[in-house]
C-alpha cells in the first residue's frame, strides 16, 4: 500500500492527473461499480471530483485536494482491486488484489490534458444565454437570457424535467393534438417550460391544463399565459380528486401532497394516459396504518418509520400501475441537495403484458396484506 500511496502522492504534488478510474470491486455486494476521479478548478480552487457509478445512477462529489490521498487509499483497501491512472506523462495501471503486493504497469500517455475549469456550460436542452419569454416573465432570467443566481437550481430542474419529457415523446402520438394535464401545478415554472418546449421548440399542437387549489396562483398563471400569448395553456382552480376529463395523453403530478398523488394516478389510468410523470410528496397515509409488531423496535423511531412508509407507498403505487399495463421506472428527478422528495414515478403505457400485470397485481396484494395497509391507490382497478 505504501508503494501505491507514493505513486498517488507524486501525481497529486505534480498536479499531473487527467483521470483516475477505480474498478474491479472486491466484493459483489458493493453498491457502486466504479469510481472515476478528475481534477477540477472550483471557484479558482483545485479540487477533485468523484464520479460514483451505481447500477442506475451516477453521483458526483467534490473533495478538497488534501483529502485525495486518503480517499483513494480507502477505495483501494476496501472496495477496488484495479486502478487506472491517466496522467500528462504516462498511463499507470495498478493491479492490487493484495494492496501489499501491487503490480504496477507503466505505458506512454494516451490522453491529453483537458480543460479542468468547472465553469464551462452544461449542454442543457434550453441553454443559458438564449432569452426565452417564459423565463424572463417568471423572473428566472434577464432579457438577455442570463439566469439569476438565486434561480439557477430552478433552471437546472427545468432542464432535467425537459430531459425526461424528451425521453417520453416516442411514447406519445404526436400526429394529433396532445392533451396534457398537470395536477398541483403551483406557480407553474415547469408547466410553462413544458408548453414552451413542446409548442415553440417542437412545434406540436397541444392543450395543457394546469390545476391547483390556490386561487391567487391560478390567476397569476392565467395572466402570464395571456401575456405570453400561450394559446392552449389554461389554468383551473380545482381538486385533483374531483377533476373530470374524457382523456389525457400525458398526466403530470409534481409534489402533489399525500393521497393527491394517488388520485392523480387513478385519474391518469382511467383516461388512458400514455405517459405519467409523478413526483410524490408527503406520503403520510400509511404511517398510522402499519400494524407490524416485528419491526416496532425500528418503527419507534419516527424518522425511520416515515422514510420506510415513503418507500412502501411509492412501491405499491408502482406495482399498481404495472398491474394496469404500464412500464414503470423510479428515477432521480432532482439532486438531494435541493429536496429529499426527488424520486419520480415514470409510467409508460405498454403493450399487452398480461403475465407481468398479473405478477405485479399478486405482488401488490401480498405486500398490502403483509403490512396490513389499505392505500388509496387500491381503488385503481
Amino acid at each position: 500500500m505504501e508503494q501505491i500511496k507514493k505513486i498517488l502522492a507524486v501525481i497529486d504534488e505534480q498536479q499531473s492527473l487527467i483521470r483516475l478510474v477505480l474498478a474491479s470491486p472486491r466484493k459483489k455486494s458493493l453498491p457502486y461499480q466504479k469510481v472515476v476521479i478528475r481534477p477540477l478548478l472550483l471557484k479558482g480552487e483545485p479540487v477533485y471530483q468523484l464520479e460514483i457509478h451505481y447500477p442506475q445512477k451516477v453521483i458526483h462529489e467534490n473533495i478538497p485536494r488534501d483529502e485525495f490521498l486518503d480517499s483513494v487509499s480507502r477505495f483501494i483497501l476496501l472496495d477496488f482491486k484495479q486502478i487506472n491512472l491517466f496522467t500528462k506523462e504516462e498511463d499507470i495501471q495498478i493491479l492490487a488484489a493484495k494492496p501489499t503486493e501491487p503490480r504496477v504497469l507503466r505505458t506512454p500517455a494516451t490522453k491529453k490534458a483537458a480543460e479542468i475549469s468547472h465553469n464551462k456550460s452544461k449542454n442543457y436542452i434550453l441553454p443559458e444565454g438564449e432569452p426565452r419569454d417564459f423565463l424572463i416573465r417568471l423572473g428566472v432570467s434577464d432579457d438577455k437570457g442570463k439566469i439569476y443566481p438565486k434561480h439557477y437550481s430552478k433552471f437546472r430542474q427545468i432542464n432535467r424535467y425537459l430531459e425526461i419529457v424528451e425521453d417520453s415523446l416516442p411514447h406519445l402520438e404526436t400526429g394529433k393534438p396532445l392533451r396534457i394535464i398537470d395536477f398541483g401545478c403551483g406557480k407553474s415554472y415547469l408547466t410553462f417550460a413544458l408548453y414552451y418546449y413542446l409548442r415553440v421548440e417542437k412545434g406540436l399542437e397541444l392543450e395543457i391544463i394546469g390545476l391547483d387549489l390556490k386561487e391567487d396562483v391560478i390567476e397569476f398563471c392565467n395572466q402570464v399565459a395571456k401575456d405570453l400569448n400561450y394559446q392552449g395553456l389554461t389554468f383551473l382552480l380545482g381538486d385533483i380528486a374531483q377533476y373530470k376529463s374524457d382523456r389525457a395523453d400525458m398526466v403530470v403530478s409534481l409534489h402533489a401532497c399525500d393521497t393527491a398523488t394517488d388520485y392523480a394516478l387513478i385519474n391518469a389510468v382511467s383516461w388512458g394516459a400514455r405517459v405519467i410523470l409523478s413526483v410524490p410528496c408527503c406520503q403520510h397515509e400509511l404511517f398510522s396504518q402499519l400494524q407490524d409488531t416485528l419491526h416496532q423496535s425500528i418503527f419507534r423511531h419516527g424518522i425511520l418509520k416515515d422514510r420506510f412508509t415513503e418507500i412502501l407507498t411509492d412501491g405499491v403505487r408502482g406495482l399498481k400501475l404495472e398491474s394496469a399495463g404500464y412500464d414503470v421506472s423510479m428515477i432521480e428527478f432532482t439532486s438531494l441537495e435541493h429536496t429529499s422528495k426527488n424520486i419520480m414515478i415514470k409510467a409508460v403505457l405498454g403493450k399487452v403484458q398480461s403475465k407481468k400485470s398479473r405478477e405485479s397485481a399478486a405482488a401488490y396484494d401480498a405486500l398490502v396484506k403483509y403490512w396490513g395497509v389499505h392505500p388509496a391507490i387500491d381503488s385503481l382497478k
